[in-house]
């Protein structure tokens, strides 16, 4: 069985992403989209190891945890509040140059 790039098998796995997506959904995740699922998959299972086989790809989608993605959210959330406090600071910084 041949060896390829996570994201070379994405089409081939779009039905068990959203499978997945529509799991976690069931159980609370109500933010869980196939997009925020993949993109979970990428950060957190994937981020050693891009190359694999078709098998290990869908077994990663199917095990992955609510814990898992719930860290992954929380992540994103802290990390959007970063860029947002960036953003404030930027404006409030050329305000204070134009007064």
């Amino acid at each position: 069985m041949e060896t390829r790039h996570v994201q070379d098998w994405k089409t081939s796995v779009d039905r068990v992403i959203v499978s997945k997506a529509e799991e976690l959904q069931t159980y609370g995740y109500d933010e869980a989209s196939p997009k925020m699922v993949w993109e979970c998959l990428l950060a957190k299972v994937w981020k050693d190891q891009r190359e694999l086989r078709l098998y290990q790809v869908v077994e990663d989608i199917l095990h992955l945890d609510g814990h898992v993605f719930m860290s992954y959210l929380s992540n994103q959330n802290y990390q959007d509040n970063d860029d947002l406090m960036a953003s404030i600071l930027g404006v409030t910084h050329s305000q204070d140059t134009i007064n």
